[in-house]
């Protein structure tokens, strides 16, 4: 019998709980028994081999008692494999070309940018509140950017009603939009509420959150990850067809001849200012 090979990305919950799902097309080809033999094939943080072979448990769909890596993150994808002449589960990671930093993230094995999104923790402040209804309730593109109709955000996101809430999610908007993380765009939803970007042709227009996540190449892994910290003023891609503002040019240009950035602000960029960020 041939080896059985399959792709999949893992959740955070996979992590948390030390479990990976496994192909139904794998399921039913194991043995009777529970136990099942396991290799895990890995490069901590794409250098130091982490390989290891311990004995799993095959709990329906899940294979449990893994001991992920530190530095897998949510959204990484595994190669699940069943080889029937040595009878065990082979899981692997693959290493990126270079590893990449994912809006603070840093991932050193191929990943999926929807799951990567849909499982980002924006943390429980407002804005992480916001951010996390724009994530997980909006729709997310390919390549991990997201929208939703931000009309919806009050009724979504628990930030209290009336003058209140309302002040408190402007200011977490705000934020957002300060930080570079979401941009105000005109989308359109259908007749189900399911958001589209761009606006769909004879559809009225909807003011959107869009998020687009900031991929940039990642430190060395001895660098290790900030938390608070200060973040100094860089390029962002925008949603197709839009243009940063004039108010943002400005900046740029200021920034340029400051010396604080070099990178030019090209067609369908825009400048962040230097900000302060909570991780």
């Amino acid at each position: 019998m041939r080896t059985v090979n399959r792709q999949l990305a893992l959740a955070r919950a996979d992590l948390v709980d030390g479990v990976c799902p496994v192909p139904d097309e794998i399921v039913r080809r194991l043995p009777r028994s529970e136990a099942v033999s396991v290799v895990l094939d890995h490069r901590l943080h794409g250098l130091t081999p982490a390989g290891e072979t311990f004995a799993g448990r095959l709990d329906g769909d899940r294979l449990s008692g893994i001991s992920w890596p530190e530095d897998v993150r949510p959204g990484t994808l595994v190669t699940v494999s069943w080889q029937p002449a040595k009878d065990e589960i082979h899981l692997r990671t693959t290493l990126l070309d270079e590893p990449m930093r994912v809006d603070g993230v840093d991932y050193f094995h191929e990943y999926d940018p929807v799951v990567v999104t849909r499982e980002f923790d924006p943390g429980k402040s407002n804005r992480g509140q916001v951010l996390n209804v724009v994530l997980r309730q909006g729709r997310v593109f390919e390549d991990g950017s997201a929208v939703f109709a931000e009309a919806g955000l009050a009724a979504a996101c628990g930030l209290g009603r009336g003058a209140k809430g309302a002040f408190l999610l402007k200011n977490a908007v705000d934020q957002l939009i300060r930080e570079g993380y979401v941009t105000r765009v005109t989308g359109s939803v259908n007749e189900a509420g399911y958001p589209s970007y761009p606006q769909a042709d004879g559809a009225d227009g909807v003011e959107m959150l869009f998020y687009a996540p900031l991929v940039e190449p990642a430190p060395h892994p001895e660098a290790g990850e900030r938390r608070e910290h200060w973040v100094s003023g860089f390029v962002r891609k925008l949603p197709p067809g839009a243009q940063a503002s004039e108010r943002q040019q400005s900046l740029h240009q200021k920034a340029i001849e400051t010396d604080q950035i070099e990178q030019p602000l090209e067609p369908g960029y825009t400048f962040v200012k230097k900000h302060h960020r909570h991780g």
